[in-house]
């Protein structure tokens, strides 16, 4: 009797369910951050390339 009683809490109880729920959301963010900077990083590298011909292409004068 006792050891059902037992197995009904142990079933009915969820203070662990939040904590894997967080667990899950925070590494479904982790990934999609992860994906975004794969996805971004070739696009970052082209234009940060540009600029940098750009600015090496200037002349800085030194007079008004």
């Amino acid at each position: 009797m006792k050891l059902f009683k037992l197995a009904k809490n142990f079933k009915n109880d969820e203070s662990g369910a939040v904590t894997v729920d967080w667990v899950v959301l925070t590494a479904a963010i982790v990934g999609l951050g992860i994906a975004v900077l794969a996805a971004v990083s070739d696009g970052v590298e082209n234009l940060s390339g540009d600029i940098d011909t750009q600015l090496s292409g200037q002349g800085v004068s030194t007079t008004f």
